[in-house]
């Protein structure tokens, strides 16, 4: 890839300086219930505009550097340890197995993403894509999005299933980092496959829960007897084995130009050979925004790494770093920045290889603490064009090697066991599904990718240091979780495990979602306008949060495993 560099300095200037679109932006959409309101957005607009000028002036004099000189490197900042957070201890052990053999950290994400895939097939998998950041040491933060695509006919099959990326963005990222040779990397997910996984509660669970949609009769070790596999008992995915045998032995190429697509294209309604050989993964800029001190990277579009960012922004405009965490105050300002930021995504995020998308405004802290002062905080305003809940599931892991490289990655089928189709030993996605979630209705083309909640996100301190990783599946209620796992860390100084334990909202249109713990403390939020406060509405529903902390100081990684579901983490010194 070549050396990069990142100032993180130049970057907290630049995130209020540069970039403005050349029209102002006001929270459209939002706090239309009130003329009061409406006259408050529009100050917000003429204010924006008015230092738009300025702001491009600013940018004109920043000294940057110049992309075509030498990289200076800056002093390495080496970690004295290492290790993997993912939504199963197989999956953790796939990678600290690899890192303890001396890989790195890509090294070890590959192979801890094919095993997860193993240990979670209703999550993520070969069926399936995905999206990665990596942050080495003193080198600009790079994101990739292997997500499913649109075929070459431009239509969404029945099945709504996409193009498979997983394949290919595994390959790309080990083609551009990777240092063991990738069949060694496959090779843990293999042996999993072969030998079994103990079917555990959520597992179980799914297969239950899912029994009328899924093939039963093509699945008898999902459904031995044709009930659902219990906790404890084995599943044994020989088929599986074999696939991963033939991605080890021929690589990408056996899946997108060779016999794996071949089968494929013969037996799934919406794949096609040229297609699948016409598969691009692509490399972008991360966003980025300052949030309590530190700088948050996330995934660009047509991820939702910009809405993360805003949503943060907003609500530290709204006074969410003072009010003590899970107070009716801390709740609702962060339902306030999800409610303002989720009104953008759903109608400015798009795929950018496809439609002019400007973030640099969405991860403007100024222009978002000037969004949140006109906001009505003392009720839930009205905002139309929203991505409301929407169902999902992925699977995200973190991994720390020890010179410091971070990798957060998210992979997924989209929704749970995806569309349900079961080929070659793995299941098929239905990431097309996300095309209808857009206000605009944003229409399907070849090769395009949807929109998506996921948010792989990376933060750094003020030396440019990556810190923490992490991310989360969860379906449309991703980047609400990961905000209010970052507001306990960065701003409130909790542990991040304590901040992962912690119990969790969700504002799904005028209704709050919250765990037992939060209900009688978010109760007083009838009164600003909350139509319900209840429980999750389904098992599982606030996803399983991974993350790694760098402790620079002290030379250890702190983790944290989400009782949710079956997450797990490990680190050793090296």
């Amino acid at each position: 890839m070549g050396q990069r560099v990142w100032v993180v300095a130049a970057l907290l200037a630049l995130t209020v300086s540069c970039g403005q679109p050349d029209a102002p932006r006001a929270p459209s959409g939002a706090a239309r219930d009130t003329e009061a309101a409406d006259a408050a957005a529009d100050q917000v607009a003429e204010t924006h505009a008015a230092g738009a000028d300025a702001a491009d002036d600013a940018a004109a004099a920043e000294e940057l550097p110049d992309p075509d000189a030498p990289a200076v490197e800056p002093p390495p900042h080496p970690v004295p340890a290492y290790g993997v957070s993912a939504g199963h201890p197989a999956a953790v052990e796939a990678g600290m197995a690899v890192l303890e053999a001396g890989g790195n950290a890509v090294d070890a994400a590959i192979a801890t993403a094919y095993a997860v895939g193993v240990a979670e097939p209703f999550g993520s998998g070969v069926g399936g894509g995905g999206a990665a950041l990596i942050a080495e040491q003193g080198a600009d933060p790079v994101a990739y999005d292997y997500r499913d695509v649109v075929n070459n006919s431009g239509t969404i099959p029945a099945s709504e299933v996409g193009i498979p990326g997983f394949v290919a963005g595994m390959e790309a990222l080990h083609a551009d980092y990777g240092s063991v040779p990738l069949a060694d990397l496959i090779a843990p997910a293999v042996e999993l496959a072969e030998n079994g996984v103990a079917a555990y509660p959520m597992l179980s669970d799914q297969l239950r829960f899912a029994a009328r949609r899924l093939p039963q009769d093509e699945l008898p070790h999902f459904y031995p007897g044709g009930q659902a596999l219990a906790a404890g008992e084995r599943l044994v995915q020989s088929e599986l084995a074999s696939t991963l045998r033939a991605l080890a032995d021929g690589g990408a190429e056996s899946f997108y130009d060779g016999a794996l697509g071949v089968e494929l294209a013969a037996r799934v309604d919406g794949i096609d050979a040229g297609s699948l050989s016409a598969y691009e993964v692509k490399v972008r800029e991360p966003v980025a925004g300052t949030f309590a001190g530190r700088t948050v990277v996330s995934a660009p579009p047509p991820l939702a790494g910009a809405t993360l960012v805003q949503m943060l922004q907003v609500a530290e405009g709204l006074g969410v770093t003072e009010h003590a965490p899970g107070s009716s105050d801390f709740v609702h300002a962060l339902a306030l920045g999800w409610r303002l930021a989720n009104h953008y995504r759903s109608v400015e995020m798009a795929d950018p290889d496809f439609v002019d998308v400007v973030t640099a405004h969405l991860t403007d802290g100024e222009r978002n603490a000037a969004l949140a002062a006109a906001v009505p905080a003392d009720r839930l305003p009205n905002v139309a064009g929203l991505i409301e809940d929407v169902g999902g599931e992925t699977t995200h892991l973190v991994v720390v090697d020890a010179d410091g490289t971070v990798v957060s990655m998210t992979n997924t089928l989209t929704a749970i066991w995806g569309s349900g189709a079961y080929e070659l030993g793995f299941f098929l996605n239905d990431q097309l599904s996300n095309f209808g979630l857009r206000r605009a209705n944003e229409p399907p083309e070849p090769g395009k990718r949807a929109v998506s909640s996921t948010v792989p996100s990376i933060v750094f301190d003020d030396e440019g240091r990556p810190v923490l990783g992490l991310g989360s599946p969860g379906g449309s209620r991703i980047p609400l979780a990961i905000a209010q796992v970052l507001v306990r860390w960065a701003a409130h100084g909790e542990p991040i495990a304590d901040a992962v334990a912690a119990p969790r909202f969700h504002l799904a249109g005028t209704k709050l979602h919250a765990e037992e713990e939060l209900l009688a403390a978010a109760a007083p939020l009838r009164e600003r306008g909350y139509s319900e406060i209840s429980g999750p509405p389904f098992s599982y529903y606030f996803g399983s949060v991974q993350a790694l902390e760098i402790d620079y100081d002290a030379g250890v990684l702190h983790g944290a495993a989400d009782p949710r579901r079956a997450a797990a983490w490990r680190a050793a010194a090296r």
